[in-house]
């Protein structure tokens, strides 16, 4: 139990000028701090730098990041070029991928390239649409990677200078403990959508709405009393 009862209570506490909060976990009670420990305060600006990188295309690293994601996404395929209509296959907007990360960044293509080697089967299936009765005009791959990304920057809140939700605070707990946080968490976000697609029977114009679903499902799951790190959420198991 908190030694002091007043600074313990439901998230609504957040912002009100407090240092920590206290919320039930595992039958006990456990500290959020606002005031970050050296490992959070490190791995979030590490994690604020990479989401302010814009793509750029003329950057070498940039480049190598794209044939990387090719090379696991299609490691059979030649890839023509970094401008070429084969990157339609995976679900860009044209023939040059450069243009769909004006959103979210070189994040979402480092999000994209740690799903493709970290849960290859999982990112193969939600490549090619496997399993479930699929719609006639169905999400982008690719560019729904981009939102949900976006979807994750918002939903977290880490630009704040103070904590306005208790996800955000939940999150940095987790990242203390695995800098990959972010990434694993984007992992387990793109398995929630595609599987409240096929739940909903969705065409792309529902896409929104789905994203939307997607992030309360999530923000349901971060907040559960036994998840203390992203392996622990429910839905993590969807991925393979």
């Amino acid at each position: 139990m908190c030694a002091d009862d007043a600074t313990c209570g439901t998230p609504t506490w957040i912002g009100k000028g407090l240092t920590c909060v206290c919320f039930k976990r595992k039958g006990t009670y456990e500290r959020i701090c606002i005031n970050l420990t050296p490992q959070q305060a490190k791995r979030l600006r590490r994690l604020k730098h990479r989401m302010k990188v814009y793509f750029d295309a003329s950057r070498p690293d940039h480049q190598e990041a794209l044939r990387a994601l090719w090379a696991a996404t299609y490691p059979d395929q030649e890839l023509h070029g970094l401008i070429s209509d084969q990157w339609k296959e995976m679900g860009w907007q044209g023939k040059d991928p450069s243009t769909d990360f004006r959103g979210a960044g070189f994040i979402s293509l480092e999000n994209l390239l740690f799903f493709a080697k970290t849960f290859s089967t999982s990112f193969q299936r939600l490549l090619r649409k496997q399993g479930g009765k699929r719609a006639d005009w169905e999400y982008p791959f690719a560019v729904a990677g981009v939102n949900i990304t976006f979807m994750l920057m918002q939903m977290l809140d880490l630009e704040a200078t103070k904590p306005r939700t208790f996800v955000r605070s939940v999150f940095l707990q987790m990242l203390s403990d695995n800098e990959w946080a972010f990434d694993l968490l984007y992992c387990v976000a793109f398995v929630v959508m595609d599987k409240q697609w096929l739940e909903r029977n969705a065409t792309y114009m529902e896409f929104n709405d789905v994203l939307k679903s997607t992030r309360a499902q999530l923000e349901r799951e971060l907040l559960m009393d036994d998840v203390l790190q992203i392996e622990e959420m429910p839905s993590y198991s969807l991925l393979s």
